[in-house]
């Protein structure tokens, strides 16, 4: 593994914590009412993401940065035919497995502790999704090229966009935690996505974010 990696996979196992209550709302009121303040745009890409990953119900979907397993398990409730996430962090997969036995979704979610470049998958995927996932990828062009390679429909992704109030305070604040963080525009995207051969795109600004699906025909 290399030292960006280690760097953060030793970053999530601790934040753990922290992003799950993002999503869970378990934080004060104060807490969660800053988050809908400043956070709406990281509630409306769950829903951009779902609504793009449609029709969901027996298809195969790839989670690239799977965390706590947000996507993956909400996926599976829908009806998802398998679910594969996939995190460098095995305190994430940890939670993720132990989620889906909770749920009874164990048979058609399977979470490795692995990155994208060193995974060789044994089937073809309807859907990858990387979401919050490009933000800690100093190259992101070969994870997006073995995103490419590992579908037949489409990818689902963020970035964060570059130019915004929040990219410097976020970029401070994450370097203070040893974490490096990464920001785009939507022309740079869009190169990206050409040169790992993606046919078409379509990129779309939420708040601080670019949510993007692209095609793979």
């Amino acid at each position: 593994m290399n030292q960006e990696l280690a760097r953060q996979k030793s970053f999530w196992n601790e934040e753990i914590g922290s992003f799950d209550s993002i999503y869970s709302h378990r934080k004060s009121r104060v807490g969660n009412l800053l988050d809908s303040i400043f956070r709406w745009d990281m509630y409306e890409r769950f829903n951009y993401t779902l609504n793009q990953a449609e029709p969901v119900r027996g298809a195969a979907f790839l989670d690239v940065g799977c965390g706590t397993g947000v996507y993956s398990l909400e996926l599976a409730r829908r009806g998802a035919g398998r679910v594969v996430g996939l995190d460098i962090a095995e305190r994430m997969v940890n939670v993720c497995t132990e989620r889906a036995s909770k749920e009874a979704l164990y048979k058609r979610t399977s979470f490795l502790h692995t990155d994208l470049t060193n995974y060789e998958p044994d089937e073809r995927f309807a859907v990858a999704i990387g979401i919050g996932l490009f933000d800690y990828i100093k190259d992101p062009l070969p994870v997006l090229a073995k995103m490419r390679q590992s579908v037949d429909g489409r990818a689902i992704l963020s970035f964060p966009r570059r130019w915004t109030w929040r990219a410097p305070v976020r970029k401070a604040r994450l370097a203070l935690k040893g974490c490096d963080v990464y920001f785009y525009t939507a022309s740079e995207i869009g190169r990206l996505l050409t040169a790992a051969g993606f046919s078409r795109f379509e990129i779309k600004r939420v708040g601080q974010l670019h949510c993007v699906t692209a095609y793979v025909r």
